[in-house]
């Protein structure tokens, strides 16, 4: 049986896990980022803002934790606003608190998304994003250069796996038990490649991106990519590693 490195947060990998198992491919855990909220943060009154930019579940479960918690009446003000929401699991989490999102694109990155949104959208007005620390930052760039303004807010931070972690990966590696590594998003990659401490990788190890901007952050590394779904989400995702290593 295949192995699959899945480098998910654990509380985001269980799903995927699932969808690799009915490919008959086994997994290997190991979250190459931590996910932990992010202090000293207030939520800004919402109504001073014309839309909101979301692009993580995490950014969707520490916002509205701390909005429930703390500032209950913004929801309602929240659920008025134009809110964008990148990939259909973050905008069904905003849903979950009757947050309409805008339409997704079917490429769920933050690039495709930017440029769907037609320019006088932005011009002239002013949006709350909504981040984690490893944020690549493209939406405050757009909406600057578009002539919005952009409040950003980090509501969580990512840290990088532990060494005994990253040695029980190395061993898999070199012993051939690996056959793809498996990233969804260009934190878990950049984190991933730094654990490791080397961009080589042994012969025959597939590489998988769940969408162009994690692909991207791969090929910067110097990396080949050999697995980009056609739908960014995470059912698709397995079906195509499963085809990969056919």
């Amino acid at each position: 049986m295949k192995t699959v490195l899945v480098t998910r947060p654990k509380h985001q990998a269980a799903s995927f896990v699932k969808e690799l198992e009915q490919y008959g491919l086994s997994s290997f855990v190991f979250p190459t980022i931590e996910i932990r909220p992010v202090s000293g943060w207030n939520v800004p009154s919402l109504s001073g803002f014309d839309g909101v930019f979301f692009t993580s579940p995490n950014s969707v479960s520490f916002f509205m934790e701390k909005l429930l918690g703390e500032s209950p009446e913004e929801l309602n003000n929240l659920q008025k606003l134009k809110v964008w929401a990148v990939g259909k699991t973050t905008s069904q989490d905003l849903a979950v608190h009757g947050v309409t999102t805008e339409p997704i694109p079917k490429i769920a990155d933050a690039v495709t998304m930017m440029e769907e949104i037609d320019e006088d959208v932005i011009a002239g007005h002013t949006f709350l994003f909504l981040r984690g620390s490893l944020s690549l930052g493209i939406i405050p760039s757009v909406i600057e250069k578009r002539g919005g303004t952009c409040v950003e807010i980090t509501v969580y931070e990512n840290l990088p796996p532990s060494l005994e972690e990253c040695t029980k990966v190395k061993t898999l590696l070199e012993q051939g038990e690996l056959s793809c590594l498996s990233f969804t998003s260009p934190s878990t990659a950049v984190n991933f490649f730094e654990a490791l401490g080397t961009t080589t990788l042994p012969h025959g190890v597939q590489i998988a991106a769940i969408g162009t901007t994690t692909a991207t952050a791969l090929e910067k590394l110097g990396l080949q990519v050999d697995v980009i779904p056609d739908e960014f989400n995470a059912s698709s995702f397995a079906k195509a590693i499963a085809k990969a290593l056919q």
